[in-house]
């Protein structure tokens, strides 16, 4: 189940020929197992029509008729007081500006002043109308009463000009609003550090030593921690993956930067996950030039990469951080051997392994096949479910481990 489940989402659109990308946000998240309430203000409907939105939602969709209908004075208490949030997208200036002063001349406007949720707002308008002195203050005044901002983007604007003033693509969207849920959610002030891909050792300036590990698994955990309302860091080899919202991305190439940038980011960290496929061998030479086909076969020797856990553990013994240290054991033979000898020799609380000879799981795939052993003896074996599910999962383990320890988040004041 995914934050988005179940969850009450009311979207107000407003008069941008932007709503087009509302109506395939409001799609997504039905999808994604939200339930979806909208209100159309009268400018919006010059621009799409209520049909478009029932027909992705599968639910009525509120216009002014029913705040004057024979419900109307009850209707915007009932739609703000249910939901989880209230997303406004597109955001005129027009409706910017009624926000930030208070005004409530039709069902959203009053609607948001009866809401008692988070409020999320994905401006649209063109460039100039954006930066004007008076769209800054306004928005300035909402963000000093709590309202987050989502956008705007830089790009084509409706005018024919270029610029920032664009709202933001849908598929970004889900991801601010998953950050707006999860903000208070078991992990809210704790920074969690995530490594995410394979390193890539040099042989000469063209030619690399790798694996397969697309990235996927890591990117969910650092997905899962967002939504669990974590700070996270995701430490990340080369992959063709989206960041998600509301994570810090720090790219490196080879085992020796990530080992960097790991104890950097760990000093004060309460957890680590470290999903990353790190490289265990090296050329002990790397190339100055291209080695040219046409020489003799060339001699590789090979050396031992930094074991980026021992090197955690070995501070974490005498500092204490992170308080929570999570490994994965990617394996073709005796799993739960090597990955419990793992555990232990590496002083993990938890480690993931995986059996990467399974031909539905694993590396490039989008599902995953684990089993989840504990320091304390806990053993838990998943079946085939996708890597996000995995994800949530972890984190949830993560987060009763660092329950269990009733140690302060380290962000507190």
């Amino acid at each position: 189940m995914t934050i988005l489940e179940g969850k009450k989402i009311l979207l107000g659109v407003t008069g941008s020929i932007a709503c087009y990308k509302a109506a395939d946000l409001a799609s997504r998240l039905t999808q994604a197992g939200a339930v979806v309430d909208v209100i159309l203000t009268h400018s919006a409907l010059e621009f799409i029509t209520p049909l478009t939105f029932q027909s992705v939602t599968g639910r009525h969709v509120y216009t002014e008729s029913d705040l004057w209908g024979s419900s109307g004075h009850v209707t915007h208490i009932g739609l703000g007081h249910q939901a989880d949030v209230l997303v406004i997208a597109p955001a005129t200036a027009n409706t910017l500006a009624k926000l930030a002063h208070g005004l409530a001349d039709n069902l959203l406007t009053v609607t948001a002043l009866a809401a008692g949720c988070p409020v999320l707002i994905a401006p649209a308008m063109d460039g100039g109308m954006y930066r004007h002195p008076a769209t800054q203050a306004n928005i300035k005044t909402l963000q000093e009463r709590g309202c987050v901002f989502a956008g705007p983007g830089v790009g084509h604007l409706a005018s024919g000009l270029r610029g920032e003033g664009r709202m933001l693509e849908p598929l970004e969207l889900v991801g601010h609003i998953r950050r707006v849920l999860g903000m208070h959610g078991p992990l809210a002030g704790r920074k969690v550090v995530v490594t995410a891909g394979g390193t890539q050792e040099p042989i000469d300036p063209v030619r690399v030593i790798s694996n397969l590990s697309s990235g996927k698994q890591g990117y969910a955990l650092a997905q899962a921690a967002v939504d669990a309302g974590a700070q996270v860091c995701l430490i990340s080899g080369a992959v063709a993956l989206e960041t998600p919202v509301g994570v810090t991305r720090v790219d490196v190439r080879t085992a020796a930067e990530m080992a960097r940038v790991v104890l950097d980011e760990t000093t004060n960290a309460d957890v680590l996950i470290m999903a990353a496929a790190v490289a265990d061998f090296r050329p002990a030479q790397a190339g100055e030039k291209k080695i040219k086909k046409e020489a003799d076969l060339p001699a590789i020797r090979l050396e031992k990469t930094v074991d980026i856990l021992q090197a955690v553990g070995t501070r974490r013994s005498e500092s204490g951080f992170p308080r929570v240290v999570a490994g994965f054991a990617a394996e073709s033979d005796d799993l739960l051997e090597n990955a419990r000898s793992k555990l232990f020799t590496k002083k993990l609380d938890l480690i993931v392994a995986n059996d990467i000879t399974a031909q539905d799981a694993g590396f490039g795939s989008d599902n995953n096949r684990v089993v989840l052993l504990q320091a304390d003896g806990g053993q838990q074996e998943l079946p085939l479910m996708s890597k996000s599910e995995v994800a949530e999962i972890v984190i949830r383990q993560i987060s009763h481990l660092l329950d269990a320890q009733n140690t302060p988040a380290i962000s507190s004041p």
